[in-house]
């Protein structure tokens, strides 16, 4: 509808509810430019995702690279499987005889051929490597394992209220320990001593 002035001379428009066409279009421009603004945002986010997991894949496939080569210059076979897990490429050797050789005592040959292939990915890409890699499930299992003995001794402490050192580990033994101990409500864990023998307390919260 429209009112006149005092001098009559002169008209508004308004909308329904009361406010003027012009602060209606305004406000539509306002919304329309902030929905504009979020899906650019939007975008922005899910261009970064891909372009991490683009780099995450681009390291796997390198790494696959290098282990391959590595393993003809050894003589093992083995099938190389690439995936992505989180913010880290993940590589396995499954499949070959002999596999056990690459794994070594508590994992220490593994560990070594891992910090290896992440220098080979450094040295490709320019960028730190934080790729994981397991040979024939051995990292798999072993994460099993850590995690109910991290378990097991959460639940001792909480019956005795006594806090409880088990044996050295690495960090990456460590750290599977950890997480199953933050599971369980009432107790705690820190890190003690020096490496190699820096091991868990698990104590009550």
């Amino acid at each position: 509808m429209t009112v006149e002035t005092d001098g009559g001379d002169a008209t508004v428009a308004l909308s329904a509810n009361g406010t003027t066409i012009a602060e209606t279009a305004e406000s539509q421009d306002t919304d329309a430019a902030a929905d504009r603004d979020a899906d650019a945002e939007k975008g922005a986010v899910t261009e970064d995702a891909n372009d991490a997991e683009e780099a995450l894949i681009e390291e796997g496939e390198i790494a696959g690279d290098y282990l391959e080569q590595l393993l003809d210059v050894l003589d093992f076979d083995g099938d190389i499987d690439l995936d992505v897990e989180g913010d880290r490429a993940v590589v396995s050797i499954d499949g070959g005889r002999d596999l056990s050789k690459l794994v070594g005592r508590r994992g220490e040959v593994l560990d070594a051929l891992q910090e290896l292939t992440r220098l080979a990915v450094q040295q490709a890409t320019g960028v730190r490597s934080r790729l994981m890699l397991d040979v024939a499930g051995w990292r798999a299992k072993r994460r099993e394992e850590l995690s109910s003995l991290g378990e097991a001794a959460a639940r001792r402490v909480l019956e005795s209220g006594e806090p409880e050192s088990l044996a050295a580990m690495t960090p990456f033994e460590r750290k599977i320990v950890h997480d199953a101990v933050a599971e369980i409500d009432g107790v705690a864990s820190e890190s003690e001593g020096v490496e190699p023998n820096r091991h868990v307390v698990v104590l009550p919260s």
